[in-house]
């Protein structure tokens, strides 16, 4: 039975990535290759400046410093997207199946759902209200610092949830509540500035959208997860 769940928990992880790869190169890319564009004339503007300061000072052309290897737009692209999105998609699909056994709960495609509802509100929802997603060539804070608050951030949203779900008293509730809102009262690493390229209406819509393909991707990860939980456990009861 182990090994039919773990099965469906990867095809399921698998066939979410590619459903999230659909939906990102509808909206969310477009929206990447734009704002591309922008970081790309800033820095085309700021590399034309600076080569000829050093040819007035010098007299002499500066090298152009290699860009770093990045898939071609089109095929390749969505390609490698696709890659990445399958390896996530799986990666969090044995996440939800381990929190399933752990708390020993059967599930069927409408629990599904909620199971992918909840894997939203705490992989995506909660870290997002405090580092929203960013467009290339927008400012960002610390990475490391940034890291560490979504990882705080993805375990109290997570405890606060089961203590909702499952411990259902009132004391363990606040609790729950309190869990929920501490890293939003201590507060996610900011840029030391605001300024870019990128225009405000893009940064925006890519917020929105990204939101919107993640919900997409954990209701339709949860849902095909029961529909093959609940047939794996069918078929095991018929091969008994």
């Amino acid at each position: 039975m182990l090994t039919r769940i773990l099965m469906a928990a990867i095809f399921a992880g698998m066939a979410a990535g590619v459903f999230a790869t659909a939906v990102q190169s509808w909206r969310v890319v477009p929206l990447i290759l734009e704002a591309e564009r922008y970081e790309n004339a800033v820095d085309t503007g700021a590399g034309h400046t600076h080569s000829h300061g050093e040819t007035a000072e010098s007299g002499t052309a500066m090298a152009e410093p290699q860009e770093p290897w990045a898939p071609e737009d089109g095929a390749e692209r969505t390609l490698y997207t696709a890659l990445a999105n399958i390896v996530v998609g799986v990666a969090y699909s044995l996440l939800l199946t381990a929190a399933i056994l752990a708390l020993n709960q059967s599930i069927t495609p409408v629990t599904g759902l909620l199971w992918g509802a909840a894997g939203f509100a705490v992989f995506v929802l909660a870290p997002n209200f405090g580092l929203p997603p960013e467009l290339p060539g927008m400012p960002a804070g610390d990475l490391v610092q940034r890291q560490l608050w979504w990882l705080v951030t993805v375990l109290c949203t997570a405890g606060g949830l089961y203590l909702f779900a499952f411990r259902r008293t009132l004391p363990l509730m606040l609790l729950g509540v309190a869990l929920i809102v501490a890293p939003h009262v201590w507060g996610a690493p900011q840029p030391i500035e605001h300024e870019s390229a990128v225009p405000a209406n893009l940064a925006a819509e890519f917020v929105i959208s990204t939101i919107v393909a993640s919900a997409l991707f954990w209701l339709f990860l949860g849902g095909v997860l029961g529909y093959l939980f609940q047939r794996a456990s069918r078929q095991e009861s018929a091969s008994v």
